[in-house]
Order: C-alpha cells, then structure tokens, then sequence
C-alpha cells in the first residue's frame, strides 16, 4: 500500500461518510459515476488487469464491439425458468425419483382362492379380467372360525353393524386389500351365527332373484373392478347397428339397493356389497347404504397373524418376530408408511419363516421388497379394459390419477390432478384416435380420489426458495411407490410409453417450475432405464425446441439420466456431439452445470471451457449460459474448485475465458442461491437460499473469502464489466442492509475490494449513491458499518 493510499485514508473526514453525503448530485456521486461509466479506462488497477493479461484491449479509445456479452450478465440465460420454486421442487423430486427399482421381480401370487390375512385373494397377480369366476355358494365355517381369532375390527365397525342390522343392506367401498372383505365377512357371520353365502359377482345388483337368497343368512356380493369405476353406458361402435344385442351396463343406482334390500328383508337375510374405490363409489357413499371401510390399524393385524403363525414355538418368538418388522432395513424394503391387512398377514409369514430359520435376512429382504411391486402391478394389469371408451375411461382416469402422483409425489395435488387430466387424454386418445375423450367436470371428489392411488392429501408448504407458501399436496403412503410405479409401466407396457412421452414433454413446457422441474427429472429417471428409447422420445424433441424452458428441462434430464454410471459414457458422447452444433450448444452448457454429465466438477468444468474456447469472446448466447452453469457450480457443494478454475481462467489470457469469469461474478451478485439449485443436495446452502450466491459462499465457506474477493475486484475493475458489476454489487448491498447476518459477512469482504485508493473512492460513490436515492434510500446505519469496511481497506 502506498504512502498516499495511507494519507488518503488519515484525510477522510468522518461528516463526508454515507449519512453526510447524501446529495447524489455532490462530488462524491460524480466520481462514482465516473467510475462506474468509463473511469478504469484511464488506469485501473494495473496489478489485477495484468496478472489477467486479458484487458489488453481496455483503453480508453477502443470501441466496444457491437455484440456485448455483458448486456445479459446477471440474468438467466433460460428467461428466469430457473428460479423460483425450483430448488425444493428438485430436491423433492430426487427424494422420489432417484433410487432405482430392483430389477429381479419376486411373483408372490398363488393359483386359486385362498385366504390370507384379512382377505380373501383370487390369483393376485392375475387381472380381474381372467381370473376364475367365484361360484356362488356357502363360506366355509372353518373359515368364519379363523376369522374369529385374527379379525382386527376397523373404525366405524359399530356403525357398520347398526346400519347393516336396520336396513338389511350395507356398501363396503374401499381399496383392494383394504380389508374390506374380511370386515364384510365378519359383520356378516356375527349377524348370522357364522351362516354366510357369497353371491355369483357375475349377476348385477337387479338380476338378484329372492329366491337365491337363503334365509337368515349373511350374502355377500364382491363387484368386478369393471363394474365399480364404470358409471355410465358404454358408446356403440361405429359400424355396430342400433339393434344390437349386446347387452349395455346398467347403472347402479338407489333404486337397485332398495329391492335389493327388501329382498334381504323378506328373506329375514343380510347383504354386503363390495364396491372398490372410484366414481360408483363416491356416489353410493352419498346414499343410504354406503360406507367407507378404512383399513384396520396393520400393527394389530400383523400382531394377531404372528401369533396364529408361531403358536408353539419357543418364548420369545413373538416379541423377536415383531422387534424384526421395526428395523430401519425391513421398513425401508418394505417402502410403505402402513400395511393393508393383506400385506401385513404376507409379512407376518415371512417373520414367521425367518423366526423359524426358513428364511435368510437377505431373503426376507427381497421378499418384502416385493410389496411395493405387487401393488404397482395390481394397478396397471389390464388397466385400459374393456379396451374401447367410453368403458375403460374410468380405469384409464385412476391410472393417469397414479402416474402423476408418482411424478408429483408431495407436491400441491391441483399441480397432480390437472396433470392427471392431460395425461389420461393421452390415454383415451391412443386408446381409440377416433373419439377423444372428455373431461368430466364433477366427477369423484377431491377428499376421496387419493385412496385410489393410495395416497393423502396434507396440508403442506411449497418451497420458493424466498418464502414458503400454504400448499394442500398429494403424498404417497410410502417412499417407494413412487419409483414402483414408474418402473411398472415403463417395463411392463411398451404401447404406455409413447402417452407418457408426449405426456412428459408438455409438461416439460410449462413454465412453471413446480411442473418442468419434476417432469425432467422424471424423464431423465426413464431415459437411464432405456436410454435409446428415452433419448429419442423424450430428451432429443426437447432440445432441437425454440422454447427456454423445454431446453433447460432437456438439460436437466440428460443430467439425471447420467447419474447412473451405466449411461453417462452415453450422455457424455451426446454432449460431445452436440457441442459443434449451434441449435444445440446452449443445451450441452446447461447440463454441464448438473455436475453429473461429467461425473466431476472439474469434469464438467472443463466441458463448459472447451464450448467457450471455440467460440467469439462476445458470443453473447454462449457466455450467458456457460457462466449461468459455472454459478451452479459454485453452489453445487465445491466452490473452492471452481474458484481455483476461474482464477487460472484468467491468468490463460484468453479473453473468452476471461469473460466467461466476469460474467459469472456479476451473477453471483445477483442470482439468489435458490436459483442455481442442482441435482445434488448441498445442505449448508439451504439456510442462505434467499440470499445472493456470494452471500452465501462467504457465510457457509468463509475459507475462500479472500478468492472470491480478489475475483470480484478484478471484475469491478475491469472496464467492460466494471458498470454492471457495481450494479450488482449495488443490488446485494441493498439486500445485505436489511439482513443483520449477511451484513456481517459483506462486510468482510468490502476491504478485500478497496485495496487500492480508486477501489475504495468508487465503493464509497456508491454508498454514496444508495443512501441518497429517493425512492429506495439504504440503511444509514447499515451504510455507515459498510463504510468503516471500505475504510479497513487501506490498513496495512
């Protein structure tokens, strides 16, 4: 520091600081606007422009070129589709979506009707389209016997009764699995003294004849899947003449209970009817017989069934078999929040064989995570039938319901819902081309459309980065479903495929971050599943788009894609092929800054050099988006090698590197970290996700203050970014007086940025300059305490 630095800063008087000066149109705001507008140009620091040697071409009479890369310093190259609502909708998103499915699947079905658990199953893996028709008759009393010993009452068990006992007829409307047959069964047998008759599922509601009916017994009366989501008559097809025989559903309605329950009545008889959970359902528990029927509690299930299972073996077993189901690693196979009476009796047989040594640990392991499977699998099986609309649409509704919960799992169930609405467009269109199907406009009701992806609503909160907002977001009842169903329909039905592709690819148009953020990355989890498919059908329509936002969504997917470490040599290769192409460049930039395409953030800086390297120093599209990816870089959890990189940037003496360099610190002055989220959690950011990016590095790795602030310097100093650069750091100022925290952390790094007399006449013009400002005027207080800093500059 030289002698007149010293004397410069002995001769400041303390009355011409920032509360004594605050006339903008004093001599203090003219040298900082001389500064900012062209002052370097004389001099500058000469130490920073030459340990650059990139400013070579900074005098004062050489003419800026037409194209200045600087016009778009500290805007997102993608129109801003980056920022808000972005960083918690990813991280969200991969807490879903990142695991990936086993890929063995474990068939746990039997041949036959059996018993299990609370529930009666017929061939469960196979769809209700094939299996055995049930024929009509007695229910074994063994089999009521049982019932006895393991049935687990379900809320609303009393009321069920009463209603049952007055009118003679009761609806069961739930899931499959849920309990309900077990529930109907026992209502039925404690009614009846264990005399029970299951009705023929082939004959509908008003075919029932009285003299079917046995009297003074329990009937029960299962309705095919088919039967329960169809709510309307079926469309005649095009070439079928207006007489024909086919016979037509019948919708089913009070009119068919009330007979059906003066039927009972004359026969001194009861009925359960099954109906599972969709729009027949909904509107039958708005009647007089219809009722929900909530799973029982699965702790209380599976208790009773280990207790029937291991009656005889030594003590201890029970308490051990129940001690094993509450391990971290058995629930976390399991990948479900509760288990339905069905899978908990699975479950308690798989303890029980292990208890006895049946079983390994690595076995049981597999065999419970095989549960999330056979869900996945027990929705999607023949799931468009009868094959024609408007029959199948209800099946085809709950399926879209399933698959857009699974890519917006946990986020607001209006973004869920309406995305289930397009996506069974999709259906319905591929379905039958001929008659696009229609939107339903009060259909099943908000309160009881999860149950049929098993799910619930909750109130919650959308993280915007800035603020967090009320939301009533959809949740599934377990971590792994989410992944389950994606692997189901990607594997298990090709021809579902192109829907979802086009389904993915619209949404990955919207603007809106909370939709293309989860899309994305949805996409990137099916490419890395069969990267020639995905690639083709989903990432490459992106990227070749004029839109933003599809570009930074193809971007974001090929990052995703490449977390697998099977597929990133082929991501790697697209990114290279694509370098050389101008329609495509920006999409390379993009992904590079995920980290994941090159595996490394040094990889991946290098990427984004060898793009810059070949291109003008004032290409304008390209050093927009290659800082944009450096900035998140910086925040993607290793600054300091990003830093160490930009710092050898500019000592290469290329000016399009060197450029790369400035751009990039003018948008860490004025990207909020929210804004440079990635594919990778970064923890210690998260506290700082509304404060500009330096803010944050400075506060979560004070380490590289002195990096960051010769970096800034040099670009303040710099005469091509000098102006935009003090706007920036105008920018975070403002925001820094009014956070005591960040405050403290600028004003670390303000003496770092007034070493020299210029540096500190320029800071203090600007302090100047904000304090004095009639519509915003800065904190005096604030302003003062960034004052002294400046000050501290000029201290050996």
């Amino acid at each position: 520091m030289s002698d007149e630095d010293g004397a410069a800063a002995r001769d400041e008087p303390r009355d011409d600081g920032p509360s004594g000066g605050g006339d903008s149109s004093g001599a203090g705001a003219d040298r900082a606007g001389g500064d900012r507008h062209g002052g370097d140009r004389a001099g500058g620091d000469r130490a920073g422009a030459d340990r650059a040697g990139a400013d070579r071409g900074d005098a004062a009479g050489e003419q800026q070129p037409e194209a200045n890369p600087f016009d778009r310093a500290g805007r997102s190259p993608v129109d801003g589709v980056g920022g808000t609502g972005g960083a918690g909708t990813a991280r969200a998103a991969l807490r879903t979506l990142a695991p990936r499915p086993s890929g063995r699947t474990y068939d746990i079905g039997r041949d036959g009707q059996i018993y299990e658990g609370n529930q009666f199953i017929t061939q469960y893996w196979s769809s209700p389209g094939t299996r055995s028709d049930i024929v009509q008759g007695r229910v074994p009393e063994e089999t009521l016997q049982r019932l006895d010993d393991i049935y687990c009452e379900v809320p609303g068990y009393v009321r069920m009764k009463e209603l049952l006992r007055e009118s003679r007829l009761l609806v069961l409307c739930g899931e499959t699995g849920s309990g309900r047959k077990a529930t109907a069964l026992a209502l039925l047998s404690e009614l009846t003294d264990h005399k029970v008759a299951r009705l023929d599922p082939r004959h509908r509601v008003d075919e029932i004849e009285t003299d079917v009916l046995e009297r003074a017994c329990g009937h029960l009366l299962e309705l095919p899947s088919d039967d329960a989501r169809l709510d309307h008559e079926p469309r005649r097809g095009r070439d079928e003449p207006r007489d024909a025989s086919r016979r037509s559903r019948i919708r089913l309605s009070e009119l068919h209970l009330d007979r059906f329950s003066r039927q009972l009545r004359e026969q001194d008889a009861y009925g359960v009817v099954l109906v599972e959970s969709g729009d027949l359902a909904d509107r039958l528990m708005r009647g007089r017989y219809g009722m929900y029927c909530p799973p029982p509690p699965s702790d209380e299930v599976l208790h009773r069934h280990l207790r029937q299972l291991l009656r005889g073996e030594p003590s201890g077993a029970l308490d051990s078999a129940r001690d094993l189901a509450r391990r971290p690693e058995v629930t976390k196979a399991l990948g479900l929040d509760a288990l339905r009476p069905r899978e908990a009796a699975r479950l308690a047989d798989h303890l029980a064989r292990r208890q006895k040594e049946e079983l390994t640990d690595e076995e049981l392991l597999e065999d419970c995570s095989a549960f999330v499977r056979a869900q996945a699998r027990a929705w999607f099986a023949g799931a468009d039938r009868p094959g024609t609309l408007p029959e199948a649409q209800p099946a085809l509704n709950a399926t879209a319901f399933r698959i857009a919960v699974a890519v917006f799992n946990g986020s607001a169930y209006s973004i869920a819902a309406e995305a289930a609405e397009l996506l069974s467009w999709e259906l319905g269109s591929t379905l039958d081309p001929e008659h696009p199907p229609g939107r339903r406009l009060f259909g099943t009701h908000a309160d009881s459309r999860p149950v049929l992806a098993r799910s619930v609503l909750e109130d919650g909160e959308l993280d915007l980065g800035p603020a967090k907002v009320p939301v009533r977001a959809i949740r599934f009842q377990g971590d792994a479903l989410a992944t389950a169903v994606l692997g189901e329909i990607w594997h298990g039905y090709h021809n579902v495929r192109g829907p979802v592709s086009r389904w993915l690819r619209s949404l990955c148009d919207d603007p809106r971050p909370e939709v293309w953020v989860r899309a994305s990355i949805a996409a990137g989890v099916l490419c890395s599943w069969d990267w020639i498919h995905g690639f083709g059908e989903l990432i490459a329509p992106m990227a070749v788009t004029d839109g933003a936002v599809p570009r930074m969504a193809a971007a974001t997917a090929l990052a995703e894609a490449a977390r697998d470490p099977r597929v990133r040599p082929a991501v790697v290769a697209v990114l290279k092929e694509w370098a050389g192409d101008d329609e495509l460049r920006e999409v390379v930039l993009l992904a590079h800054g995920y980290v994941l395409a090159a595996g490394t953030v040094g990889g991946s800086l290098d990427g984004l050099a060898r793009v810059v390297r070949e291109r003008e120093a004032t290409d304008v599209d390209v050093l927009s988006s290659a800082a944009f990816s450096v900035a998140r870089l910086l925040a993607s959890g290793e600054p300091e090698t990003v830093t160490r990189r930009m710092t050898e940037w500019l000592e290469d003496g290329r000016l399009n590197l060197a450029n790369l360099v400035l751009v990039t610190m003018v948008d860490t002055l004025t990207f909020r970290t929210t804004h440079l989220w990635g594919l990778r959690d970064v923890p210690e950011l998260e506290p700082h996700a509304a404060r500009p990016l330096l803010v944050a590095l400075l506060a979560t790795r004070p380490d590289l203050t002195p990096e960051l602030g010769a970096l800034l310097r040099h670009t303040l100093n710099a005469a091509r970014s000098g102006e935009v650069a003090l706007d920036g750091l105008g920018s975070l100022l403002r925001r820094a007086a009014k956070d005591e925290e960040a405050l403290g952390h600028v004003c670390r790094l303000l003496p770092l940025l007034g070493v020299s007399r210029r540096d500190r006449d320029r800071l203090r013009g600007l302090l100047k300059e904000l304090v004095g400002d009639r519509d915003r005027p800065m904190d005096k207080r604030a302003a003062g305490r960034m004052w002294d800093a400046v000050a501290e500059g000029a201290t050996p």
